[in-house]
C-alpha cells in the first residue's frame, strides 16, 4: 500500500506542477468506505490521513477505533437529512450537501453542539437521475439561501461526473464545476468560502487536477478493488 500512494502522490505532484499549481493546493482524500480498520491503519502509517466515508454506521465505528490517531474524516456518500446529528459530529467536512432541508437540519444539528459545521455543495453538474445533487441552475440559490445558517461553513462544491473510461471526457463536467465556482465566488455573498473544488476519482484525478480540483477522491488505486 505504501507504493501505491507513493505513486498516486507522485501523480497528483506531478499534474499539479505541470498546470502551473502548487502541488499543496491538492489535498488526498482516501475513499476507504466497506475497508478495514486495518487497512486504515496501513494508510495511516504510510503517512495519509484523510479518509473519506460514505455510510454514517460503518463511519461511526471507525472513527471510534481510531479516535487515537491523526485521522481526518469526510462524509462524501449520500446523506440523509435525518443522519445529520451523526455527521456533524463524525465528520470535518461534508461533501455531499444537495439541498435546503438538509443544510438546515444540518445547522440545526451543529448548533446544538456548538458546532460550525464545514459542508461542501454537490451540484449534479451531469444531470444524471441516478446521482444526487443541485443543479447548476439552482446553486447560487442554494449558496445565498445556506448563507444565513450560522451553524454551517460552505467551503466550495463538489460534484461526480458520468463514468467514462477515457478520463478526457470527464473534463468538461470539472471545467464547468470550476466555472460555476468562479461565477460564485464573484458573487462575493457574505460568509461564503468558494475554495474548494471536490472533483476526480482514481480514473480522471489528473484531469480533474488540471481543471483546478482542491480534493480529489481516490480508493481502488489505495486500497484496491472490493473483495
Amino acid at each position: 500500500m505504501k507504493d501505491r500512494i507513493s505513486r498516486i502522490q507522485e501523480r497528483i505532484t506531478k499534474t499539479a506542477e505541470n498546470c502551473g499549481r502548487s502541488p499543496d493546493e491538492v489535498k488526498l482524500v482516501a475513499v476507504s468506505k466497506t475497508k478495514p480498520v486495518a487497512s486504515i491503519q496501513q494508510a495511516l502509517d504510510a503517512g495519509l490521513d484523510l479518509f473519506g466515508e460514505n455510510y454514517i454506521q460503518e463511519a461511526r465505528e471507525k472513527v471510534n477505533d481510531l479516535a487515537a490517531s491523526p485521522a481526518q474524516w469526510h462524509f462524501i456518500g449520500h446523506l440523509q437529512s435525518n443522519k445529520a446529528k451523526y455527521a456533524v459530529r463524525l465528520f470535518d467536512l461534508i461533501h455531499s450537501v444537495d439541498s435546503e432541508k438538509l443544510a438546515r437540519e444540518l445547522n440545526k444539528q451543529a448548533a446544538k453542539i456548538g458546532k460550525v459545521q464545514p459542508i461542501l455543495l454537490q451540484v449534479n453538474i451531469a444531470r444524471e437521475t441516478s446521482k444526487s445533487g443541485t443543479s447548476r441552475e439552482e446553486a447560487v440559490d442554494l449558496v445565498t439561501r445556506i448563507s444565513t445558517l450560522e451553524s454551517l461553513s460552505l467551503r466550495g462544491l463538489m460534484t461526480m461526473p458520468p463514468f467514462f473510461d477515457n478520463p478526457e471526457k470527464a473534463r468538461p463536467y470539472f471545467r464547468e464545476l470550476r466555472e460555476l465556482r468562479d461565477h460564485i465566488r464573484d458573487l462575493t455573498i457574505p460568509g461564503i468560502a468558494m475554495d474548494e473544488l471536490s472533483m476526480g476519482m482514481t480514473g480522471d484525478f489528473e484531469a480533474a487536477i488540471e481543471e483546478g480540483a482542491t480534493l480529489v477522491r481516490i480508493g481502488t488505486a489505495i486500497f484496491g478493488g472490493r473483495a
